[in-house]
């Protein structure tokens, strides 16, 4: 009954429309201000803002005209090698000699570049077609590096021209003396197998290296140079290493991929 008597009450009174209304206070208008306005900062850089992502891969330092390996034209025994390792030879330069049944027969170079590696030695037995060398095509004397980043075939199509690229080359401690600074020059947008990297750079293991997880993308990136350090070329750091670089040293190459904007992600 009481609980009823209230009701009846509470029907017949008039609605309290002259009572004051309770405004937040101002703490909450503060925090719900900084709500408003991290909401609208978010909205602007999803509409106009990017990331910038960047893909590792294995890089090696070569003259860009790829190398080639030189094999003996006839099967006998090796009784002299001219050539040495590193040495920079012009096209038809003796590299070694053989003894056949017919007499000795001088191996020679096919075109100009330069000795990167000797696989016969004095005494040594080989067939007809055998690897004996691997050369270097190197059109000049100071002819310029460049970098060739095997890169997974699914991140080539990310990678704009003239994308910026850091090396850390392997012979160069990055602690002390930084990475080594390029930009892309070409991006070959088929993938290599190994026959063709091992083509190209004149070494078989490296190839298979370089092809363990998928045919890769061959990124050619060209060296930023500078007068100011030793090795010619620019670094993170102000001198760099202070010693020259050679080709066919191993590097990692980090490239940066093209800018994406955020409210893609979002879209369907």
């Amino acid at each position: 009954m009481q609980f009823r008597q209230q009701a009846l009450a509470k029907l017949q009174s008039p609605e309290e429309l002259d009572l004051p209304v309770r405004f937040a206070r101002p703490q909450g208008w503060l925090v719900l201000s900084v709500t408003v306005v991290a909401m609208a900062a978010a909205s602007v850089w999803a509409l106009t803002g990017s990331v910038s992502s960047t893909v590792g891969a294995p890089a090696v330092l070569t003259h860009g005209q790829g190398s080639y390996v030189l094999q003996s034209p006839v099967a006998g025994q090796v009784t002299a090698v001219v050539a040495k390792e590193g040495e920079r030879l012009p096209a038809g330069s003796p590299v070694l000699k053989v003894r056949t049944e017919r007499g000795d027969t001088v191996v020679r170079s096919l075109d100009a570049g330069r000795i990167t590696a000797l696989a016969a030695t004095v005494g040594k037995i080989i067939s007809t077609g055998a690897d004996v060398a691997a050369v270097e095509k190197v059109s000049r004397e100071k002819a310029p590096l460049y970098a060739t980043v095997y890169v997974p075939a699914g991140d080539a199509a990310g990678i704009p021209a003239r994308a910026p690229v850091d090396l850390t080359v392997q012979s160069v401690p990055s602690q002390e003396y930084g990475v080594l600074r390029g930009e892309v020059k070409s991006v070959d947008r088929s993938a290599q197998s190994a026959q063709q990297i091992a083509a190209f750079l004149g070494d078989s293991r490296l190839a298979e290296q370089f092809t363990g997880k998928g045919r890769p993308v061959a990124v050619t990136v060209e060296l930023k140079k500078s007068s100011g350090t030793e090795s010619g070329y620019a670094w993170s750091s102000a001198d760099g290493p202070p010693f020259a670089l050679t080709s066919m040293t191993l590097a990692t190459g980090s490239i940066r991929l093209a800018d994406r904007r955020p409210v893609d992600w979002l879209l369907p």
